[in-house]
């Protein structure tokens, strides 16, 4: 059954014409971090329970306040969120140490496929379906690997294809932000924010790549 009114939070880039009503901010650093401030000015108390799940939230779209459009009020939630009794150190183990030993098998496989293009300002990774068998890992632990090689100075944007178990294709971009990844992604009918986006690919691994390379590979001739 559908719902008769939805009501979206939101603070991805929307795409051109997009009929999605509610809030829709693009300035904010998280999708709770919306959520919270509409509490606060609704005077709606906040169990910690509640203030757990938006405080990982927070930290999940903001790579632990890392990202760029962390700033004040996302600190101001934050911080509201440990006084009604989100504790930060639980919520960093629950999303960063409590990974599988699999999913560490699996990064060494993706990293091997690592390639640089561009001069060594685009990296590219794939993952295949058999990398996870062989792994022992989940198609969700790899949720992380497409940022790995930003940690580079050089490299402005970061592509992983992967391969679900189902061979279905996927393909996440990242960015540093001189490259909007966002604009790419929607133009394969996905989407997302400035500099972490993705779309699903009715195409095979290596043709996904090719076709987003040479988009991100065209952004860049434009810098």
């Amino acid at each position: 059954a559908g719902a008769r009114e939805v009501f979206a939070i939101d603070h991805h880039e929307q795409k051109p014409h997009s009929a999605i009503t509610g809030l829709i901010d693009q300035t904010s650093a998280a999708a709770s971090e919306l959520a919270v401030e509409l509490a606060a000015l609704a005077g709606v108390p906040l169990d910690p329970n509640t203030a757990r799940a938006a405080y990982a939230g927070i930290v999940y779209d903001t790579g632990f306040f890392a990202y760029s459009k962390t700033g004040l009020r996302t600190f101001r939630a934050a911080h509201y969120l440990a006084e009604q009794g989100a504790n930060p150190y639980e919520v960093y183990q629950a999303l960063c140490e409590n990974a599988s030993t699999g999913s560490l098998l699996l990064q060494k496989k993706v990293l091997g496929s690592l390639e640089l293009h561009a001069g060594g300002r685009i990296a590219a990774q794939i993952l295949r379906k058999e990398d996870l068998t062989e792994a022992g890992a989940r198609f969700e632990d790899a949720e992380s690997f497409a940022n790995a090689p930003l940690r580079a100075k050089q490299i402005a944007v970061s592509i992983l294809v992967k391969e679900t178990p189902e061979g279905k294709v996927r393909c996440s971009l990242r960015s540093k932000g001189t490259v909007n990844v966002s604009k790419i992604a929607q133009e394969f009918g996905g989407g997302g924010h400035v500099s972490a986006a993705g779309f699903r690919s009715a195409f095979g691994v290596e043709e996904t790549l090719a076709q987003a390379l040479a988009k991100v590979q065209s952004q860049l001739e434009k810098k």
